[in-house]
């Protein structure tokens, strides 16, 4: 079973609900990105959502997209997104979801981003372009 369905499993068991924690990561750089995943998780995040940055997000709101624009000026996007959930998968194994849009995922080829993706420790994937017909 996946990390993302053993969590639910865990928490029916519990009759919990889950605690999904969003970040944009980058911003505003790595290393601040990385110390607040850490506190997520040592604060009860049963899942973590880490946003990619990306120039024009459209589907969020003004906090989020200030937020991307802020990873977007340090140097983040996809590979500093990575980067980050390589960190986190070294000191955790809470299902990780990568939140994006889809044009960073076909950038870099589908097949090679879904396999760094994959790589990296992401146990799923929220594009919020994506039309439910292409998916």
């Amino acid at each position: 079973m996946s990390r993302i369905g053993n969590c639910f499993e865990v928490l029916k068991e519990h009759k919990k609900k889950a605690l999904v924690v969003y970040m944009t990561a980058g911003d505003p750089d790595l290393e601040w990105s990385y110390k607040a995943a850490k506190a997520a998780i040592e604060g009860g995040a049963d899942i973590l959502e880490v946003g990619v940055p990306f120039s024009d997000p459209v589907a969020d709101g003004p906090v989020i997209q200030e937020a991307m624009g802020r990873a977007l000026q340090s140097g983040g996007g996809l590979s500093l997104s990575l980067a980050l959930i390589r960190r986190v998968r070294e000191v955790s194994h809470i299902p990780i979801v990568l939140f994006g849009y889809l044009n960073p995922l076909l950038h870099g080829g589908f097949k090679n981003t879904i396999q760094r993706v994959s790589d990296a420790g992401v146990d799923g994937l929220l594009v919020v372009d994506l039309p439910p017909e292409e998916a």
